[in-house]
């Protein structure tokens, strides 16, 4: 345990006697732990909020898949989990639920049920299990910030990043001449270094415990960890710092390199398990390993045992987990740390025989080895690349590095998380630790990068670069953020508590940079062994060969650095305390403010999307109407529904759905999607084969109305001519709120807006409305005249990939065989090497025409808009009128899906809808802050939209 106390006081002067000094080391290693126990409590309690106000109740869409394959997984055992074809989702295609789930998180909640609280239920474990691995994720984050920042002791050497041209320039140059001047000018005038030299026992403990502190809480990683939000990234979290810990852990312990790559590979097994994620482990681990060999700073040995053990162990393990299998040698996201593996072992060959023939010139081995390389792997890789062995980059991989802020494909395009992060985002999910990590981040750089800390420089890096291509990514930055705060505040605390205990310090010039030879050091060591002996008794004794001299020059050090705190003058301690008193109480503040907004995100996301409260009033509309379909439907009814809810019917109502979140088949959800958004009789023609219920959410505020567009831009991706261009701008609504033609004319709208809107009216004959929930939230049609014959043939026509198989697909009825014909299976950018015909075209005009907000073809300039401001009594009626609508629902859409054009258009025609609110009381400001949209916020502001006014639960739009 490593702590600013390693001074000997019985060798030192010091103001407190060695018993007293021992009880303070005591005290303060207790109060370090006590510290620690406390971020503990509060990582759990600050996740436990939506238990405590909502009951044991799991929350949003994703998390109900999670919860239902757990329950499955708990009645039927392994081996049939692993072979569950579903039925009930996905009709009539049904799902490989077994092969295309990380099960980490369903198997650890099966092991808590098991073997440590086998009296709770299922759901009880699913809904507290967040909060639990929210607790462990804040020490395994703590842990690798202590092994990291421990790290830095066991280093002779200067900071390995200044072995990189710029930097060693910078601080050979420039940093450490004038830290070396400021030190000696201080010594000098005061007696005192006052603690410019960096710790030669730097404070792992204590940068560790104000990690836990601030990861406990951080909002980056409250958004997947609340009570109830049983999503693959609560575990997952956790998962990935045990990975990180043993992989620091194995570069700081040369002695256990095979060992504790060993270790790590397991760690990377359950991270693997647990979430797709995996993937930027995988890769961060590799990057970091290619880094340390170009800096050559790592002993060859130490590396290749330490990368080789862990890429071999959990590459075996990774392929065992069935959604993964063989992908991390044949996908292209993958294929970098299996590069890094090769070449590593191509590497070893070459030291190896360089060994063996020592006679042989080195370098004509090497040409030898890489050639050899080279006739063999060339042919092997033309041929599989040849055949399609290589798995294409996902959509979503892409997105993060190509130009355009979209990935091409509509059906990613469409979900808010996918878009880029702005600076505000990461100030509300990060808070504080957005100002302190940089400097943090900057210690380890400068003062302590060694082969284990230089990973959280890869780390911070990497974490940066993706959160800012997708919002959902800051959820990576929450421990990189955490460990970088916590090193700075650990830093900052042991220089001062330095001034009461002391401290035993390395030179500037021990830490920066290796000690040259000079020809009086080269003379001393031709010294005859008798004087060297001598010498070192003497050094032994305290005292230097300076010492010895009677130099009186007030930078004199002894071998093991500069002298001591312990005997710096008692006024400059106090000087060193009072500026440290100072600081603490500049910080309490900013700390306050960091719980307090802490404590509002997790209240905000403890709010499960599938229960309202408003006040006192809860609205359960989607539960209720979830339990009317398991109360009163057929065990085998059909419910056609958006695919973001079908996680929650098949959950909650146990029906066949459709489709739902998993979103692996992007043009069975195309004509999901061409049905909803065709006109009705249309769409009944294609329904009556597929489905006996049509559920849809209506009441504004994020209804189906308001996701509509992008249903219709996924349709007809995949049915095209279905708009006129990609980006289906004619399927929507004119500025004053009404809809387009081909919005009036649909399924969904008619559902949705039936018997509601003036003259909207669904066919009776067709769709016939048997429940409406209490407060118009959902809506349910049964389906008229719906094909038994269909229903059945899908039934009796499963297609088994072998005889007496799990693997038994479903297929479309014969009557949908000609809408199937009319469809394109869609080919996204990445697809370049699975014979799909590409579709440039259409790619462009999509990219084209979301650039162009003003519509396709527009070549109109854009000029500075110009609005009419509503009367202050007219605003105060808006304000009062809390009503879900049409209105409301157009502005949410164009807020939460950034069509910045469209939402000036609409307020230069109809101001007052900047001050429109739903029944909720929130309104545009609440949704541009939500959704990240600062330049619409500031249009808001300049029309008089109050960012101080409360929604129903009394929040302002800010917070």
């Amino acid at each position: 345990m490593s702590t600013p106390t390693t001074t000997d006081p019985s060798n030192k002067s010091s103001i407190l006697s060695s018993t007293a000094y021992f009880i303070l080391c005591g005290l303060y290693i207790v109060g370090f732990s006590q510290i620690l126990l406390n971020a503990c409590k509060d990582a759990f309690t600050i996740r436990m909020k939506a238990i405590e106000e909502y009951g044991r109740v799991i929350h949003e869409f994703d998390p109900y898949f999670n919860y239902r394959a757990a329950e499955y997984l708990w009645q039927h055992g392994t081996t049939k989990f692993f072979h569950w074809f579903d039925y009930q989702s996905w009709y009539p295609l049904g799902r490989p639920v077994g092969t295309t789930i990380f099960p980490g998180m369903q198997f650890t909640s099966m092991w808590i049920k098991m073997f440590i609280l086998p009296d709770w239920s299922i759901n009880d474990i699913c809904c507290l299990v967040p909060a639990w691995f929210g607790v462990l994720a804040t020490l395994a984050t703590a842990a690798v910030c202590y092994v990291a920042v421990d790290s830095i002791k066991s280093s002779k050497k200067k900071s390995i990043l200044q072995n990189l041209p710029v930097v060693s320039f910078l601080t050979e140059k420039l940093l450490i001449p004038a830290a070396k001047f400021a030190e000696k000018q201080l010594k000098n005038m005061t007696g005192s270094t006052w603690g410019l030299p960096t710790f030669k026992n730097p404070p792992a403990l204590e940068s560790a415990v104000f990690t836990a502190s601030i990861m406990s809480v951080v909002p980056a990683h409250l958004m997947r960890s609340i009570g109830g939000g049983y999503d693959n990234e609560s575990v997952a979290t956790t998962a990935m710092q045990l990975t990180f810990w043993f992989w620091v852990w194995t570069l700081a312990s040369p002695s256990y390199s095979i060992v504790l790559g060993t270790i790590t590979g397991f760690a990377y097994l359950y991270m693997v398990a647990a979430w797709g994620g995996y993937v930027f482990v995988i890769n961060l681990i590799g990057v970091h390993a290619v880094i340390l060999f170009l800096l050559r700073i790592t002993p060859w040995d130490h590396l290749y045992k330490s990368y080789t053990s862990f890429y071999i162990v959990g590459t075996f393990l990774a392929i065992q987990v069935p959604v993964v299998g063989w992908t991390p040698i044949k996908s292209l996201e993958q294929l970098g740390p299996l590069g890094v593996f090769l070449g590593f072992q191509v590497l070893q060959l070459m030291r190896i025989l360089e060994q063996k023939y020592k006679k042989v010139n080195k370098w004509k081995v090497r040409t030898y080895v890489v050639l050899g390389g080279m006739i063999v792997a060339l042919p092997v890789l033309y041929y599989l690349y040849s055949i399609g062995y290589f798995g294409p980059i996902s959509s979503r991989v892409r997105g993060l590095f190509v130009k355009h802020t979209k990935t091409g494909n509509p059906l990613v395009d469409s979900v808010a998380e996918h878009q880029a992060a702005s600076p505000q985002a990461y100030e509300q999910y990060l808070d504080v630790a957005v100002h302190i990590a940089p400097i943090g981040f900057g210690i380890v750089g400068l003062i302590g990068c060694t082969p284990a800390s230089s990973f959280l420089i890869t780390y911070g890096v990497a974490a940066y670069f993706f959160s800012h291509r997708m919002v959902r990514l800051i959820l990576l930055t929450a421990p990189i953020a955490s460990i970088c705060g916590g090193i700075a505040l650990g830093y900052g605390w042991a220089w001062a508590m330095a001034a009461i205990f002391g401290d035993a310090r390395p030179s500037i010039d021990f830490m920066f940079e290796e000690e040259e030879v000079t020809a009086t050091e080269l003379a001393e060591v031709e010294k005859p062994k008798v004087e060297k002996s001598k010498e070192k008794k003497k050094q032994k004794k305290g005292m230097s060969k300076k010492d010895t001299t009677g130099s009186g020059d007030g930078n004199d050090k002894s071998e093991s650095g500069p002298d001591n705190n312990g005997g710096d003058p008692l006024w400059t301690r106090l000087v060193r305390l009072l500026i440290a008193t100072w600081a603490i109480m500049e910080i309490m503040p900013a700390v306050d403010s960091f719980r307090d907004k802490a404590e509002q995100m997790s209240h905000a996301l403890s709010h499960p999307t599938i229960i309202m409260k408003h006040g006192d009033y809860i609205i359960d509309d989607y539960r209720q109407a979830y339990f009317w379909l398991r109360d009163n439907t057929p065990e085998d009814a059909r419910i056609m529904a958006w695919w973001d809810y079908g996680y929650q019917i098949t959950g909650i109502a146990n029906r066949t759905t459709i489709a739902d979140g998993n979103t692996w088949n992007h043009e069975h959800i195309a004509l999901l999607g061409r049905i909803l958004t065709s006109p009705l009789k249309d769409a009944h023609r294609i329904t009556r084969h597929l489905a006996d219920y049509v559920l849809v959410w209506a009441g504004g505020g994020g209804d189906d109305v308001a996701k509509s567009p992008h249903l219709r831009r996924i349709a007809n991706s995949v049915y095209r001519g279905l708009c006129r261009e990609p980006t289906c701008r004619d399927f929507g609504f004119y500025r004053q709120g009404e809809p387009t033609p081909e919005m009036e004319e649909s399924l969904l709208y008619s559902l949705h807006s039936h018997n509601i809107a003036p003259g909207v009216e669904a066919d009776r004959n067709r769709f016939k409305e048997v429940y409406m929930s209490k407060n118009g939230k959902v809506r349910i049609f049964k389906v008229m005249s719906v094909s038994k014959e269909s229903k059945e043939w899908v039934k009796n026509n499963r297609k088994c990939d072998a005889p007496d198989s799990w693997f038994c697909p479903g297929q479309y009825p014969p009557a949908l065989e000609k809408i199937l014909k009319e469809k394109k299976d869609f080919a996204q950018l990445e697809d370049f090497n699975r014979g799909v015909s590409g579709d440039a075209e259409y790619q462009k005009q999509y990219f084209e025409n979301l650039n162009n907000k003003g519509g396709a073809g527009s070549k109109k300039k854009m000029k500075k808009p110009s609005f009419e401001k509503v009367d202050e009594e007219a605003i105060k009626v808006l304000n009062e009128h809390w009503e879900d609508n049409e209105r409301s629902s157009l502005m949410w859409d164009l807020i939460s899906s950034g069509n910045g054009r469209e939402f000036i258009d609409a307020l230069q025609q109809y101001p007052e809808l900047a001050h429109i609110r739903s029944a909720d009381g929130r309104g545009p400001m609440w949704w541009a802050h939500e959704y990240n949209r600062p330049k619409m916020a500031e249009v808001l502001a300049k029309l008089g939209v109050s960012d101080q006014l409360k929604d129903s639960d009394g929040r302002r739009p800010g917070e």
